[in-house]
């Protein structure tokens, strides 16, 4: 008998259905064919494992397995669960009238349990596109699965449930899920707060301009500054992530298995910190079993990369283009696949090998060739491209045993806010949605100068011997500072602040020593 059921594989970010075609005959063989991996050969021993423990038969007859399309490869240990329904039905074992209605996913262990899986969001999206009644899958990803409205999603923990559910005789109810319930009730929920941080005032303000504008922010300054606390706060100041966002998210989390059991809606921004062991592959993607790398992980979040200069000098460089285009392309002999990759690049570094350069009470024994190859690690080009460098100096003891706590977190997001807003409403006609994300055709838009902030301009380009991509930086960083003001023009001290923050530029580090 041959009978159909349907799976899914993971393509990228997205799914694609896959039928799982199961004929039983007469014979002694069992073949799978359609492109399997080992994983998906070695199903069988898990297979009739888990029928031996449930009280159903391996078929002795001749059984063949196709995963259908044929030409693309299936991997992992998913396909267990459609494989074994199929083999039931087909041997008729079981009624197989409400196969056809649903997608059927899951990892059968030897007695029959079913363990979870990566890419329940996506696969469920697909379900939906494709008009199936409903999605059985490991009772762990049932709360991921489903946000995902207009789809029966059925959370199950053997085997014998699934064969229960499909013949009706199962009361189990379909897993329901309020998105926007969740959504609004887990939006403020951050461990950290500005309030926390004692002084600093000036780099509170730039990564204010950061988040307002979605710009990358490089901090130098000693140990024990404050640059790694300041970074985990910012996710504290951005705005919330929309629904769409939030999708978005979960969608390339659950992809690379890691959303957490149950864990559902992600509605925080992501937050992710490499360390800088970490290889080329890690950080963009890609790899034998392609994954999201750290840069998709941080989509519509902020990457942080601790002590920028310890990175390898080729695990730095592969950010330049995504940082520009805010999406990675893999390319592999067997397969091209596009990861989103829209995030804030956070970094921090020590200003030198010893790292008290410019320490306002420690001296710094490094020379200044030293200084100059330690920063040399970090390439022109890369540097170009994060628009805001700022000197973190340490917290006088004054400051640090003062009581009184700073500005909380959500005074400063309602500016941030703000800010957004008015970006969203000028650039609602386009494919964007903040300044940073500006092209030459927005600058000439929306960043005209009148002629002092012209003039400030250009002197600066000429004594910071500035790039042409450092000069549309500052322009977009003063758009920025502009909008927190709430001014429609660019003025003259939006100019110099922006500015001030290009100090570190490559030409102008290190002379004063």
């Amino acid at each position: 008998m041959l009978v159909k059921c349907f799976g899914s594989a993971i393509e990228g970010i997205d799914a694609v259905t896959i039928t799982v075609e199961v004929s039983v005959a007469p014979g002694v063989e069992y073949h799978i064919v359609g492109l399997p991996d080992n994983a998906v050969k070695e199903s069988l021993f898990r297979i009739t494992s888990a029928f031996e423990h449930n009280g159903y038969k391996k078929p002795g007859k001749r059984v063949i397995v196709n995963l259908s399309p044929a030409d693309m490869r299936k991997e992992g240990s998913s396909y267990d669960l459609p494989i074994a329904v199929g083999i039931l039905a087909a041997s008729e074992q079981i009624s197989c009238s409400r196969l056809t209605d649903y997608v059927i996913m899951g990892e059968l262990s030897l007695d029959g349990k079913i363990l979870p899986i990566k890419g329940a969001l996506p696969i469920a999206i697909k379900a939906r596109e494709e008009g199936f009644k409903g999605f059985i899958l490991p009772q762990k990803n049932a709360g991921e699965a489903a946000v995902v409205d207009g789809l029966e999603v059925y959370g199950v923990e053997s085997g014998t449930e699934v064969v229960e559910l499909l013949s009706g005789a199962s009361n189990i109810l379909p897993v329901t899920f309020d998105t926007r319930e969740i959504y609004f009730s887990k939006l403020n929920n951050f461990d950290f707060d500005f309030s926390e941080v004692k002084g600093q005032e000036h780099v509170k303000r730039a990564l204010e301009i950061a988040a307002a504008g979605g710009h990358n922010v490089l901090m130098v300054g000693a140990p024990g500054s404050g640059k790694t606390m300041l970074a985990k706060r910012m996710p504290t100041i951005m705005p919330p992530m929309t629904l769409r966002e939030a999708l978005e998210t979960t969608k390339i989390h659950s992809v690379a298995g890691k959303t957490g059991a149950e864990r559902g809606l992600m509605t925080q921004r992501p937050f992710r910190s490499p360390h800088h062991i970490a290889s080329p592959v890690s950080i963009v993607g890609g790899g034998g079993n392609p994954q999201p790398g750290e840069i998709s992980l941080a989509h519509n979040g902020i990457l942080f990369l601790d002590e920028l200069p310890e990175f390898p000098r080729n695990v730095l460089e592969v950010l330049r283009q995504p940082l520009e285009d805010k999406f990675i392309t893999i390319s592999r002999a067997k397969y091209t696949i596009k990861y989103p990759s829209n995030f804030m690049l956070i970094a921090s570094m020590n200003p030198c090998p010893c790292g008290y350069f410019n320490h306002p009470s420690k001296e710094c024994v490094c020379s200044q060739g030293a200084v100059a190859r330690y920063m040399n690690r970090i390439s022109g080009p890369l540097l170009d491209r994060i628009d805001m460098h700022i000197e973190v100096t340490p917290v006088d003891i004054g400051e640090l045993s003062n009581r009184r706590t700073g500005e909380p977190s959500v005074k400063i997001r309602e500016r941030v806010i703000a800010a957004r807003t008015i970006q969203s409403e000028r650039f609602k006609a386009d494919n964007i949605h903040t300044n940073s994300m500006m092209n030459s055709r927005h600058l000439d838009a929306y960043c005209g100068l009148g002629h002092d902030s012209a003039e400030l301009l250009k002197a600066a380009m000429e004594k910071l011997n500035l790039s042409a991509r450092a000069y549309d930086r500052i322009l977009k960083l003063s758009r920025t500072i502009a909008d927190l003001d709430g001014e429609k023009n660019i003025l003259k001290h939006h100019i110099a602040e922006a500015i001030n923050y290009r100090s570190l530029d490559r030409d102008t580090w290190g002379l004063n020593r």
